[in-house]
């Protein structure tokens, strides 16, 4: 078999977050999301059930994601991984599209939305883990930097053509262009916001190729007798000695509160604007594309200054950003912004929205690059894919708790407003708990 270049290796590499994007893009905040909303009718309970569904999904992958690490670890075979937690990915985002209005069918679909966002979860594990392999450490944030951006570029050309060419109004039944939707779907039946699940699985499917034919795993061979068994005992192993790895362990913990809360805002923009805002699925398109633009420009600007000062200072930056934030996205309504009445019947709490999803966007993009470097610091690397499971478990362990939280608080209030006051105190404590994290992690137990 061909040598497959260094450079080639990257861009494959480079290729499963162009791959993966619509999957947080279309499904779980601009196109997906917000249509819950019209399938269920009361948004405050589509905001609370939709936060359960996330929850739950988030409970399976932080229970699963550590073990699954161990084991590839163990084995050497990531790449064997990825192809089966792909096809997981198709499967479920290609059900949604028998998501119909009144077809009675919300259970089936909300379990196809689950299995496709565990595949998707668990395949980042193992595709995060290979990053070491791709370049030196002083390479490392630049190359997450690019990686993130790209797959942002890959997320908004896939939102420009739903809303383009597929997602129609319910009022008007066309797109934002003007269009009806292509092939001839019927907008009375929603086919063309239905299409939102197999464009996805078929992007996906496509876009994976350039990592399937590049991206080689390091190690090979048959792994050894007992392999279970060892992962299973190395992953322990590592978990009763975190408290030995303070850097390690502070940054865990701190990592699992802010990227939990980060998922919240992208997980709930859609469906709060939705409510809030009475926001159409195109209009909250218009959002996602500000924002994913905004994060596509910063997380390639981010690499640049994780290579310069560190993740750290980088990071820290970013949770302060997304917590004053968190705070502002909890005053808009029809009615006020920042406390200040405004005329429900004009366009400022619209555009203070857009404000905050630009701001989102571009802090979002940086901390998530920067988190992926900062990880690689602090992991050791004999054990690199189990320490990305150990961060997968750090950002799933309370990944069910941020919506379940927004669920439970929108249900107890009555208000979308105040169901989304729980992400402040997730930024505050992973901001505090920041203190503890050593730059260049460096301890081994």
């Amino acid at each position: 078999m061909a040598e497959i270049s260094a450079k080639k290796r990257i861009w494959g590499w480079f290729f499963f977050d162009w791959a993966s994007q619509p999957y947080n893009t279309l499904l779980l905040t601009f196109i997906f999301a917000p249509y819950v909303k019209d399938l269920i009718g009361d948004p405050d309970e589509a905001q609370s059930t939709w936060g359960y569904v996330v929850g739950s999904a988030g409970l399976v992958i932080a229970i699963i994601a550590p073990i699954l690490g161990a084991m590839a670890d163990t084995s050497g075979r990531r790449v064997r991984w990825v192809w089966l937690f792909s096809l997981l990915y198709v499967v479920g985002a290609f059900g949604l599209w028998w998501a119909i209005p009144g077809a009675g069918n919300l259970m089936t679909i909300f379990l196809f939305f689950a299995i496709g966002l565990i595949g998707m979860e668990f395949a980042t594990i193992f595709t995060n883990s290979m990053l070491p392999d791709l370049g030196s450490r002083e390479e490392m944030g630049a190359i997450s930097g690019n990686g993130w951006a790209f797959g942002y570029v890959g997320g908004l050309l896939a939102l420009v053509i739903m809303l383009v060419f597929l997602a129609e109004s319910p009022e008007t039944g066309k797109t934002v262009a003007g269009f009806d939707p292509i092939f001839g779907l019927d907008p009375a039946t929603r086919e063309g916001t239905r299409a939102v699940g197999p464009l996805a699985a078929i992007w996906y499917a496509v876009f994976m190729v350039p990592f399937f034919l590049w991206v080689r795993d390091p190690r090979m061979g048959t792994p050894p007798k007992g392999a279970i068994k060892e992962a299973l005992g190395g992953l322990w192993r590592t978990v009763r000695n975190l408290p030995r790895t303070p850097s390690l362990f502070a940054y865990l913990a701190s990592s699992m509160f802010y990227r939990d809360a980060l998922n919240g805002m992208y997980v709930f923009g859609g469906i709060y604007a939705a409510g809030t805002l009475d926001w159409s699925v195109v209009q909250t398109g218009i959002f996602g594309i500000l924002a994913i633009i905004m994060g596509a420009i910063f997380a390639f600007l981010g690499g640049r200054a994780d290579t310069v000062f560190g993740p750290k200072p980088v990071i820290v930056v970013c949770v302060v950003i997304l917590t004053l934030v968190a705070i502002t996205v909890a005053t808009i309504s029809r009615e006020s912004v920042l406390g200040f009445p405004v005329d429900p019947s004009g366009n400022a709490a619209d555009f203070a929205f857009y404000a905050v999803g630009a701001v989102i966007g571009a802090a979002g993009g940086v901390i998530q690059a920067a988190s992926r470097t900062m990880m690689v610091r602090q992991a050791n690397p004999e054990r690199m894919t189990e320490a990305f499971g150990l961060y997968a478990l750090a950002g799933k362990s309370t990944s069910f708790v941020a919506p379940f939280a927004i669920g439970v608080a929108t249900t107890l209030t009555g208000s979308q407003n105040l169901g989304v006051t729980p992400l402040i105190g997730l930024f505050l404590i992973g901001l505090i708990l920041l203190i503890w994290v050593k730059p260049d992690g460096g301890e081994r137990p």
